[in-house]
């Protein structure tokens, strides 16, 4: 494992995001403050609890992972997509590393952005709200796994995306959809039982189940079926990534 050659993109890639650390710590403080604003005062103020939780707290998982997940995807899909644009893909092809050396460096990097924004936005919360997080251990892997298997998810979309506009394609109109529709702002048993069966084809539903059972102990799936599907996701993203490179689809052509 050429641990250098990691280093050297993950570094390069941090760069970009501490040249604009100031932006990247105020937007999501000021997205967060707007969350709470509408969700947390105007529907908290007709909502009081949610399976016994203050519906302030109870939005606090799910707004996490909106953010989380975006910021992943945003972050690891223009860290590759650039160098495809400017051409400098094919010096990195040329050196002496493997296809496991560059997605670590990128997706690694992506995933340590995603993470110091929920970090932000968690402190944020508490500032709100009285928030309580009975299993932290729990918590802190859920969303590790989360920004790395979202971190590999945007890796194959900036290698897929064709232009800028791509880019930002499946995270608005696919997976931000389905965070709003997966349970992030309401709990799945507060839906009709149609829906109810519905939304769990809605695979982010387990992710964010699994997240706010860490926090409050409550959970819409097993939590044993949150841990399967992230477990899958990264697993079958890791496939993706290791095919493109294998036949240098959207790379070498």
């Amino acid at each position: 494992m050429n641990w250098q050659a990691i280093r050297a993109i993950y570094v390069f890639e941090m760069s970009r995001f501490f040249r604009t650390l100031l932006q990247s710590f105020v937007s999501p403080v000021i997205s967060t403050s707007l969350y709470f604003v509408v969700f947390g005062a105007a529907i908290g103020s007709r909502i009081d609890q949610v399976e016994g939780v203050s519906y302030g707290a109870f939005i606090v998982p799910g707004l996490i992972m909106l953010s989380v997940m975006t910021q992943a995807i945003s972050n690891a899909s223009f860290g590759i997509y650039f160098p495809k644009f400017i051409g400098t893909i094919y010096e990195l092809l040329s050196a002496p590393i493997n296809f496991l050396e560059i997605v670590l460096g990128y997706v690694g990097a992506a995933a340590t952005k995603a993470l110091f924004i929920g970090v932000v936005i968690l402190g944020t919360s508490a500032l709100f709200v009285d928030l309580s997080i009975q299993h932290p251990f729990a918590m802190l892997a859920f969303l590790v796994l989360t920004c790395l298997s979202f971190a590999l998810f945007g890796f194959i979309i900036g290698i897929w995306a064709g232009n800028f506009e791509q880019l930002q394609l499946i995270p608005l109109l696919v997976v931000t959809p389905l965070v709003f529709l997966g349970g992030s702002f309401y709990s799945i048993s507060m839906l009709p039982p149609v829906w109810q069966t519905i939304s769990f084809f809605n695979p982010v539903v387990y992710l964010v189940s699994g997240f706010r059972w860490s926090f409050f102990g409550l959970a819409d799936v097993p939590i044993g079926l949150s841990l399967l599907a992230i477990a899958g996701f990264t697993m079958l993203c890791l496939t993706i990534i290791w095919l493109i490179f294998k036949t240098g689809w959207r790379i070498r052509q």
